[in-house]
């Protein structure tokens, strides 16, 4: 009996690549179409809306024009279908590893063996892989009331929930719950917060204890967390929390990846672009928050923008008949 061989994925030949498929990547894809060009959408996640469907679908989201709010998940499910209108090539559970640069095109092989060749590459891909920062003590709760991520906010609802975080996904999280949680304090190490001015001004009109400058000393519970222990610096007696459910909202540790080992000039494990959005390397390009250029907003918003600015400087390599100007596409 012979040996059963398995075959690597078909070769794809396509205008453009783009690499990540959070909200700036699927607007980038539906805007490459929009320009006529035929498109690959790559992520290593098995599904669209990057780290917004991820780990956010249920955060309100007040940035994106034409929306008072948005949930994520709403937005990705638009920006989705949005992306469809043109049959872009949707490549979901793989990873971009290598890339060679040719005088006329590049290529990117994923870690199933598939060979991606393209007249440009758009690297969408948010900040990498997001490792989130680990709660000080009390790690080996995980997954036993100690959480990182709140996908669906009805998972705790009825519990008195600690999130310990200043940032805007940890004010975002603390509100979100207050509504079907039966108690909820923030933990915060600084006296002051990060999180957007509107998040905060909320945070002053809701019924959420709020622990500031606190830190998170011990977790408590045998097979399961029933409280924890913070203390402020300046004061001995520590505050012991009943609570059967601590979210660490820390922030992540940004991780590029294979990217990383493709020469891509980078500062802070962001990609450095010009201001036609291209990287280091040519006809390699980057938008949202994986680049990085001098006044760099990280917003979605500039990001979908930076998107649209990235594909009509990249036309003219994919076509020399189109132009950086497309016009607007309301014209007659």
């Amino acid at each position: 009996m012979g040996r059963h061989v398995i075959a690597p994925p078909p070769t794809v030949q396509v205008d453009l690549l783009v690499v990540g498929a959070g909200p700036s990547g699927l607007y980038a894809t539906y805007y490459a179409g929009f320009r006529g060009m035929t498109v690959a959408l790559l992520d290593s996640l098995p599904q669209l809306g990057g780290q917004v469907a991820a780990l956010y679908p249920e955060k309100a989201i007040y940035d994106v024009a034409g929306f008072t709010a948005v949930k994520g998940q709403d937005l990705v499910d638009a920006l989705s279908a949005q992306a469809r209108q043109h049959d872009p090539l949707l490549i979901l559970g793989e990873t971009a590893t290598t890339l060679e640069h040719g005088g006329d095109g590049v290529a990117v092989t994923t870690d199933t063996g598939r060979r991606i060749e393209a007249k440009a590459i758009l690297v969408t891909g948010g900040v990498g892989s997001f490792i989130p920062r680990e709660l000080p003590v009390g790690s080996d709760y995980l997954g036993r009331g100690l959480r990182y991520f709140v996908p669906r906010l009805d998972e705790l609802a009825g519990q008195d929930v600690v999130v310990v975080g200043g940032g805007d996904s940890a004010l975002d999280w603390a509100l979100g719950l207050q509504p079907i949680a039966s108690s909820v304090t923030l933990v915060h190490r600084r006296p002051v917060f990060r999180a957007h001015e509107r998040s905060q001004a909320l945070l002053k009109l809701a019924p959420i204890r709020v622990l500031t400058p606190h830190e998170v000393v011990g977790v408590h519970g045998e097979e399961w967390i029933t409280g924890i222990t913070v203390q402020n610096k300046k004061d001995p007696e520590p505050v012991q929390l009943a609570t059967t459910a601590v979210v660490a909202a820390l922030g992540f540790i940004a991780d590029l990846g294979p990217l990383d080992t493709w020469g891509l000039e980078q500062q802070k494990r962001r990609i450095v672009v010009g201001r036609d959005m291209q990287t280091s390397i040519p006809r390699v390009y980057a938008a949202g928050d994986i680049s990085e250029y001098p006044g760099k907003v990280r917003l979605m918003s500039v990001g979908f923008g930076e998107a649209a600015s990235a594909v009509n400087n990249l036309a003219p390599l994919v076509n020399p008949a189109l132009s950086v100007a497309p016009g607007h596409s309301s014209d007659a």
